[in-house]
């Protein structure tokens, strides 16, 4: 925010300059129009002044956690808080490394530019993940009243459209785009009439953007027709991909989107596409095989604390007709989150887990 403040002023004292400038004749009025179209040219390639602070920020001085913290803490609007929950790490955790990545560019002197050429695809990969994350705090907040928070989708989206024009040879950006268009054509179906959440197999899906779905689809393709395997985010966007060519839930292939997982597990493992691979394969082969999958994840620290793995075992037990130990699942994935909207929606599965025991 201060690199932005100083631009911005830096850009009013140019423009005085200029129209001072404008008065006079020869070699001046030639150096400031030079200096204008230098400028001026260094936007254009950018193209967008948060997106070029948000490469400024990923500089390989620091390490990727750390570059990844302090974009989305001071460029992307998070707290220290939601960007904890989005590493599944402590928030002290999230906080030294603000504090250490400060120090650290204020001690080696940092020149705060846009990088070119080679550097900045140095950097692409942070910046795809700084944009992949606001999306996500956007497409399901982890804190809050609001399940959704729609201009933070909608950022993303704008910033990651803007990067895959600067990277037009790169797949992974185009399977980011691909995947956040998907995603946001779900927006307001997500959300009932009184706010409360609506799950992907609940939804109405005539209520989904068939726009955003053609242009997901189609930042799909470019990255598909680049040649080789997809990365992380173009086999997410094939995820997407089969939920929104499917009619009805019943529709969804799912044996495919396990194997895109299995993909995504060998490219990027980690704890929750381990979750969600369970819950696929807990649609396609059955609820048992689902639940012997999350019961393995069970140990697992960095999901001490995360809603959802208690609220995916639930879900299963509810399905395996065991009501009493899904009621009690529910119940802790309630206590667990933090966001109003997702603990009200938890609190109603537990009881109707709860009704489901009494008619037994």
């Amino acid at each position: 925010m201060g690199t932005a403040k100083h631009r911005a002023v830096d850009l009013i004292r140019r423009r005085k300059t200029l129209e001072r400038k404008h008065q006079e004749i020869g070699r001046d009025f030639e150096r400031a129009q030079e200096a204008l179209h230098v400028d001026t040219a260094l936007d254009e390639e950018v193209g967008d002044d948060l997106l070029g602070l948000i490469f400024m920020a990923c500089h390989p001085i620091l390490s990727k956690d750390a570059r990844v913290a302090i974009t989305l803490r001071v460029l992307g609007g998070l707290t220290t808080e939601e960007i904890a929950r989005a590493f599944l790490v402590p928030v002290s955790t999230i906080a030294q490394r603000i504090v250490r990545a400060k120090r650290t560019l204020a001690e080696a002197h940092i020149r705060f530019e846009v990088p070119g050429g080679v550097e900045r695809l140095a950097r692409l990969a942070s910046v795809l993940e700084v944009i992949y994350l606001i999306f996500n705090e956007g497409y399901s907040a982890t804190a809050g009243e609001d399940w959704v928070r729609p201009a933070l989708c909608e950022e993303a989206l704008r910033l990651g459209r803007i990067l895959a024009e600067l990277a037009p040879t790169e797949p992974e950006a185009h399977g980011l785009v691909a995947l956040m268009e998907i995603q946001a054509s779900r927006l307001s179906a997500r959300i009932g009439p009184s706010g409360e959440p609506v799950l992907l197999l609940d939804q109405d899906r005539t209520r989904w953007d068939r726009l955003l779905i053609r242009r997901g689809l189609a930042a799909l393709e470019r990255a598909e027709m680049m040649g080789g395997a997809l990365g992380p985010y173009g086999l997410q966007a094939a995820i997407a991909a089969c939920h929104a060519r499917a009619a009805t839930p019943g529709d969804t292939d799912w044996p495919r989107i396990v194997a895109l997982y299995d993909a995504v597990a060998q490219l990027a493992p980690s704890p929750i596409v381990e979750l969600n691979r369970a819950v696929a394969v807990g649609m396609a082969f059955g609820p048992d095989a689902g639940l012997d999958l999350v019961d393995a994840l069970v140990g697992e620290p960095s999901l001490k604390s995360y809603h959802l793995l208690p609220a995916v075992r639930g879900d299963l037990l509810r399905k395996l007709g065991r009501a009493q130990e899904a009621r009690a699942e529910f119940e802790r994935a309630a206590s667990l989150t933090e966001n109003l909207a997702e603990r009200k929606l938890l609190t109603r599965r537990a009881a109707e887990c709860a009704a489901e025991q009494i008619v037994r």
